[in-house]
């Protein structure tokens, strides 16, 4: 009986019992795995001198030029995005267009804040034209990507705007012609190539028809652009 009675006890039973006194040391060393720092965590930004911030953003929006420049299949545009770039893309090509003569209100030509709205305006369109025919890319990502993609036009504008200073004949308007027509592909190629991944593949073309008008406008303006000739040429009266 009684090995049927110890059978019949929990296993565990004395264990309740077993208490540890307080003058038994307890040796060994306990220790929690903490993940190596990342380098976030070693280098904070807040601390660090405005110099270092405003030269780090430099960088890393020339590094942004280049990607563009020198279109490939790559994420840099949309993963590390930022608007400092296209804001003074648009800025600059803005003021390069509103030094002409399409400034008087006779020709109708462009003004300063008619040239901005049209490209933050025209990216706004294509960016929802995108989402709405179910692009994986966010709002700013194509933001981004579009407005850095004004790059070889805002160059076209610089050397459009250097051949003007030899006149404005046929030989000119050829070259300005040229200059502009391959920005204008160059353009609409690199944001293509970025944007492509981002689309269905049976929605493409309703995207890059968008895209292409818009580089369009922006070409056509920059390839009408001419020189102001009402700074030497004031009215007289009799």
């Amino acid at each position: 009986m009684a090995e049927v009675d110890e059978a019949s006890k929990p296993l565990f039973a004395g264990l309740s019992d077993v208490s540890i006194s307080e003058d038994i040391p307890v040796e060994g060393e306990i220790t929690v795995p903490v993940g190596s720092p990342s380098h976030d965590d070693e280098y904070s930004t807040l601390d660090e001198p405005v110099k270092e911030t405003i030269l780090r953003d430099l960088k890393a929006v020339g590094k942004k030029f280049g990607h563009v420049m020198y279109p490939k299949k790559s994420t840099t545009l949309l993963r590390d995005w930022d608007l400092w770039g296209p804001l003074l893309l648009c800025v600059t090509l803005a003021l390069m267009l509103q030094g002409g003569s399409a400034d008087s209100k006779e020709d109708g030509g462009p003004q300063f804040a008619e040239v901005f709205v049209i490209i933050w305006f025209g990216s706004v369109i294509i960016t929802l034209n995108s989402k709405l025919l179910g692009g994986t890319i966010s709002f700013f990502q194509s933001l981004c990507v579009l407005g850095y993609c004004i790059l070889p036009l805002t160059v076209a504008m610089i050397v459009c705007r250097l051949v003007l200073l030899g006149g404005t004949g046929t030989a000119s308007f050829i070259v300005r012609f040229i200059v502009v027509v391959v920005s204008f592909g160059w353009s609409t190629f690199a944001s293509t190539a970025f944007l492509a991944d981002s689309q269905p593949p049976n929605r493409k073309a309703l995207v890059v028809y968008p895209v292409f008008l818009f580089y369009f406008v922006i070409s056509w303006m920059i390839l009408t652009f001419s020189p102001s000739h009402s700074d030497g040429a004031t009215d007289t009266g009799p």
